[in-house]
């Protein structure tokens, strides 16, 4: 029965025979194609009950005038940020000497025990920033363990060590001023360098928000993700994360050569954005780059083409966009490969040519470096007593045998996932060849550093946006910080051992190498891919983005790619 709501009670009319309780908004415009998280999650549906619940059927979606998507994502961010410096706060707190003198309250292990511990803190006196020296010029003489005398450089790529140097002179200036509130110079170097590593995860949320497209929600996953509370300022990964998202968002916007600059920007602070240039180059191989017009592809002539109607039909039957574009996608890569090994040659090749042995220092001690605590291979070494492929070796002594069988392993598992970039049914998106490639890089590697982690979290998200799954793992590798700060405290304080430790990571290996599985499997079953429903192919991919996947056959047959298997 319509019972309508009388005039006299001040509601407005619809203009459709019923009443509305204020006047319609002139756009009635919604973003339907957004996805909801609140209504198709049901983890997201149960948190949501705290605000109110789902959305409404009928909500106007992309309406709100301040408290957008992107703000609501900025403001979790923060708060996540937030608890991050809180929890490296402990190991700031300054105590008294017995000469009235004030130093940072690192008794007792009190950087393991409040697991506080931040790279940032111990290097401000070990790189010799204290001293106000400029990295990579400076020198200083440390004893080995052996008892040995070696000389040491900045140990961090270039633009990690200016970042550090900026953050310094910052500080100094700061201690300077009579006018601001005081502190030990490395307290305040620390808030500068956190500081700036904020704003680096917030343009990472924003770029990877902007990289979603529809699913803008997943990005809530990498603002509020447990290892950004752990390691966001645990050393200066977030300003690699910044670019290399900021990177891949220039290529989904089709600006190759500022994909590249911004690619090679990051592989200048940590080198991991550079390895996101092969699944960029095997995506445009797929895209068969050796059509040369688009009448070669329809197997016609342009000439006949002779009147409107025939015309208005080719372009139907073959979008003039996607024609166009299937013979650019690898020059594009090219350009961006080229940009991006420019711009990292252009940002070091000054310190190379001032400084060259301080400019080697970092490759020097990556490659004397022994099997890290976090590595495969030293979890192998703590549970099986195994000596390592080098057997003992002293402390600047290299593992040659070690750094070949790493570097050949990784290079297996990218010809591996090049392989199934070529071979599979579908396209993959890039998202998810990027995943592996840095996934397959941390586990085949020597160094696992704990904020390594923090590389893969924007990657996970665009690539297998399953919120309990990423949940679950980032969960289990934010843990792995506990029974770490555990065991570096010793156990002659009370520590834990190595095997509780170890036991861990192999726990995250394990989660890591599941996603990788579940990724694996989707790009063979691409209906099960929740990015490409709604008709989505790959908001990442840029200029090969809904572009023909045709079966390459200029390419050798085992690498073409193969129809899917019929399923019931």
């Amino acid at each position: 029965m319509d019972q309508r709501i009388p005039h006299s009670s001040g509601l407005q009319s619809s203009g459709a025979g019923y009443d509305s309780p204020a006047p319609l908004a002139p756009d009635l415009r919604s973003e339907d194609a957004r996805d909801k998280p609140s209504r198709n999650d049901s983890l997201t549906a149960q948190l949501s009950t705290v605000i109110g619940g789902p959305v409404g059927d009928h909500a106007l979606i992309g309406r709100v005038g301040f408290w957008t998507p992107m703000r609501v994502l900025f403001l979790f961010t923060v708060v996540f940020l937030a608890l991050g410096w809180f929890s490296k706060a402990g190991c700031i707190q300054q105590t008294g000497t017995a000469d009235g003198s004030l130093t940072l309250d690192w008794n007792n292990g009190r950087q393991y025990v409040a697991m506080c511990y931040s790279d940032t803190v111990p290097l401000y006196g070990a790189e010799r920033l204290n001293e106000g020296a400029f990295p990579y010029k400076k020198k200083w003489v440390e004893q080995t363990p052996e008892g040995d005398r070696e000389t040491r450089y900045m140990e961090y790529p270039v633009l990690s060590g200016l970042y550090q140097y900026a953050a310094m002179q910052v500080a100094k200036s700061w201690d300077a001023t009579p006018l601001l509130p005081g502190a030990l110079q490395v307290v305040i170097y620390f808030n500068v360098i956190a500081f700036g590593l904020a704003l680096a995860w917030l343009v990472t949320v924003w770029a990877s928000a902007t990289l979603a497209g529809r699913r803008v929600w997943d990005a809530a996953l990498i603002a509020c993700s447990p290892l950004v509370i752990v390691h966001a300022f645990t050393n200066f990964d977030a300003l690699a994360t910044a670019f290399a998202a900021t990177g891949l968002l220039a290529w989904a916007r089709r600006r190759p050569v500022l994909a590249g600059v911004l690619l090679g920007l990051g592989g200048a602070a940590k080198l991991y954005p550079l390895l996101l240039l092969g699944p960029i180059v095997v995506l445009a191989m797929r895209s068969d780059p050796m059509q040369r017009t688009p009448s070669a592809h329809l197997g016609i002539r342009l000439r006949d083409v002779d009147s409107w109607d025939s015309l208005m039909l080719w372009v139907r039957e073959t979008p003039y966009r996607t024609s166009i574009l299937s013979s650019r996608p690898l020059g594009a890569a090219g350009l961006t490969v080229a940009a991006g090994i420019g711009t990292w040659i252009a940002v070091n090749l000054p310190i190379l040519a001032l400084y060259p042995t301080g400019w080697r220092e970092f490759f020097r001690l990556n490659t004397t470096r022994h099997a890290d605590p976090d590595s495969i291979y030293n979890v192998i070494t703590s549970f099986t007593g195994w000596p390592g492929f080098d057997g003992n070796l002293s402390h600047a002594e290299p593992p040659t045998i070690l750094n070949l069988v790493s570097l050949l392993v990784f290079v297996a598992a990218c010809a591996l996932i090049g392989y199934i970039g070529l071979t599979a049914p579908r396209r993959p998106r890039l998202a998810q060849l990027c995943f592996l490639v840095i996934a397959a890089f941390l586990l085949t590697n020597k160094v696992w550093s704990p904020q390594y982690s923090l590389w893969l979290v924007p990657l996970a998200v665009l690539a297998l946006p399953h919120r309990r799954i990423l949940l679950a793992w980032m969960t289990i590798d934010a843990l792995v910080w506990v029974p770490r700060m555990f065991y570096y405290l010793g156990l002659d304080r009370k520590g834990l051992p190595e095997q509780w430790f170890t036991g861990t990571v192999i726990v995250r290996d394990v989660a890591v190498i599941a996603l990788c599985a579940l990724i694996v499997r989707q790009i063979y079953r691409p209906e099960e891919d929740l990015v490409r429903r709604e008709f989505t192919d790959d908001p990442v991919a840029g200029i090969i983005d809904r572009a023909p996947d045709p079966l390459l056959p200029w390419l050798p047959a085992p690498l073409r790619p193969r129809p899917a298997p019929a399923r019931g």
